[in-house]
């Protein structure tokens, strides 16, 4: 008898017609895989099979806009969600309310105007962070501290009437390949001899279906993921520790006896567990890849050969993907597996992933009052982080010859200098391009990169010299930076992170530059905001033109765990 193994998470809501969504899950068997709304609403899929799993992506159709509606999960006749003896509330899927035919017809930045837009009063709030080590508490004792969702979990579990999100981004770091639990590591023992490569790391496909049993099947956070919609991003804990750091790197791991399956793995695990879910109906419908999956028996050679064409030609396949949540445009973009390594050529993007992220920026825009691009990696780091990645990649690149440039690559890989700014071109262009976004009359409000990676959180502001070609930008650009969600920092690090703010930090940061023969940031930024360090949690509500900014930190108290506001500030540029 079939059951439910893992899941059901609520994954992509229509925001233009307010009446489908997404619900991903895993089943024990072959099944059918049925969601029954109390509205009326349903859909249902059969099973499709992944190296002895199997998994559904239910398509509800018939909801209706602007409503919360519970719903439930069966299998043949029986209901397998919400469990029996569940103390949780009932799962729901919440859809936008939707503009009537006259939407758009007002003047422009009206709250609610443009097509697909919620009514004047409806507030948008999206929630993000990253890096979340869901290993659970040995003995009670967590010491990473309170887990962010799970306290987001508790407190909207306990209050209905608490804001909950409209959407939760994850911006990488959804499991650890590479530091595993020792829960995780008994059961790799069990498989294997952990005294052979990857040791506790993991190996393949099946291992990394326990790190995410271990990460989502936490009560409190499979509640959360069954209720509130997510959009998914990996980074490079989902496959490795600095994952694509430079083309040496990449010959160096390739050449290890192990290596080929574990990225083969990863990226066959990611598109099954993330990837397919950030996609909406009409995409899944046009993939040629979902398409087979479910037309035969099993799936996994189709998906294996899909995953190691991804690996050794990444230009194939867009892991990038644009979501539209009324009057604002969400592009979550892959600064991982879309980078071009060798010496000479390094680029954060390859030229069709930065293309697309360029055409889509750049196609309309009147048509948003709000541009969010979700990037795992910050674009603005604290100054002396970012010149000493800049001076790193000049000596990588010859900048002062080889023995400088071998020393940089060992510089390189310990101190993880793996940003945007160690990709100095693609900095510079993606600069251009927020720019350009955020300038002319029909520039939106905001045009905001969020992101995590580096276990803080963070608000910059960038400003452009006078000299600049085309001037400042009209919009408000900001960089938003929130990790971890549940993970830790040295205190040395925190240090670290501080001093490379400061006045001194930024006087070291020019030094490295001139040492590099490197050419100055086309762009000059300061901290407005933190830095914070804890796990904790961004959401941003976007109202019309109007935006603000709350950050919650989770604090472990005598009773229980908090989440404890250290910020809420408004967001909208002062004309």
């Amino acid at each position: 008898m079939a059951g439910l193994r893992l899941g059901p998470l609520l994954r992509y809501v229509d925001h233009e017609s307010g009446s489908t969504a997404t619900v991903w899950a895993e089943a024990s068997r072959p099944c059918t895989v049925e969601v029954r709304c109390a509205d009326g609403a349903s859909g249902s899929s059969p099973t499709f099979a992944v190296a002895g799993h199997h998994y559904a992506l239910v398509v509800v159709e018939g909801l209706t806009p602007g409503t919360t509606t519970a719903y439930e999960v069966r299998i043949g006749n029986r209901r397998v969600w919400p469990p029996e003896d569940s103390r949780l509330p009932p799962s729901t899927i919440t859809t936008p309310a939707v503009a009537g035919p006259a939407a758009g017809s007002g003047p422009r930045g009206a709250a609610g105007s443009g097509p697909g837009a919620s009514g004047p009063a409806t507030a948008l709030r999206i929630a993000f962070g990253s890096c979340r080590w869901a290993a659970a508490p040995a003995d009670g004792h967590d010491p990473a501290g309170p887990d962010a969702l799970v306290t987001l979990a508790a407190r909207l579990a306990a209050d209905p009437d608490a804001e909950r999100p409209d959407v939760l981004l994850l911006l990488g770091d959804q499991v650890y390949a590479d530091e595993t639990s020792g829960a995780t590591r008994r059961r790799l023992a069990a498989r294997r001899d952990l005294r052979e490569p990857p040791g506790a790391e993991v190996a393949d496909y099946e291992e990394y279906t326990c790190l995410y049993d271990e990460s989502w099947r936490d009560p409190e956070v499979r509640w959360l993921l069954s209720t509130v919609p997510s959009c998914m991003i990996f980074d490079d804990h989902d496959v490795i520790d600095d994952w694509n750091t430079s083309a040496a790197w990449q010959e160096q791991i390739r050449a290890t006896p192990w290596w080929h399956e574990r990225i083969v793995s990863g990226l066959m695990s990611y598109w099954v567990y993330q990837h397919l879910g950030n996609l909406s109906p009409a995409e899944l419908a046009a993939d040629p890849l979902y398409a087979t999956v479910r037309a035969v028996p099993d799936g996994t050679e189709a998906l294996r050969r899909h995953a190691a064409g991804a690996d050794a030609d990444p230009a194939r396949t867009r892991w990038s993907y644009q979501r539209i949540f009324g009057r604002v445009q969400l592009l979550m973009v892959d600064t991982r597996a879309a980078r071009v390594l060798p010496e000479g050529r390094r680029a954060m993007l390859d030229d069709g992933e930065a293309a697309w992220l360029r055409e889509k920026v750049l196609a309309d825009p009147s048509a948003y009052d709000h541009i969010l691009i979700g990037s795992s990696l910050p674009w603005l780091l604290p100054p002396l982080a970012h010149d000493a990645e800049t001076w790193n990649a000049a000596l990588c690149g010859g900048s002062r010859g080889g023995r400088w440039a071998r020393f940089g690559e060992k510089v390189r890989r310990a101190a993880d200098l793996e940003h945007w700014a160690a990709f100095p071109d693609s900095f510079g262009r993606f600069t251009e391009l927020l720019r350009r976004a955020g300038s002319g009359p029909d520039a939106p409000a905001t045009v905001c990169v969020l992101s995590g990676d580096v276990h803080h959180a963070y608000i910059a502001e960038p400003r452009w010299p006078d000299t600049a070609p085309g001037g400042a930008p009209e919009s408000h650009v900001l960089q938003l930076t929130c990790s971890p969600l549940h993970n830790s920092v040295p205190r040395s690090i925190r240090w670290a992170f501080r001093f490379g703010w400061s006045g001194v930090g930024r006087s070291i940061g020019r030094l490295l530059i001139r040492h590099g023969r490197s050419e100055p940031s086309p762009v000059s930024w300061s901290r407005t905001g933190g830095p914070w360090f804890g796990n904790q949690l961004m959401t941003l509500t976007l109202r019309g033109r109007n935006s603000a900014l709350t950050l919650v930190q989770a604090k472990s108290t005598f009773r229980n765990n908090l989440l404890v506001k250290v910020l809420e500030r408004s967001l909208t540029k002062e004309s």
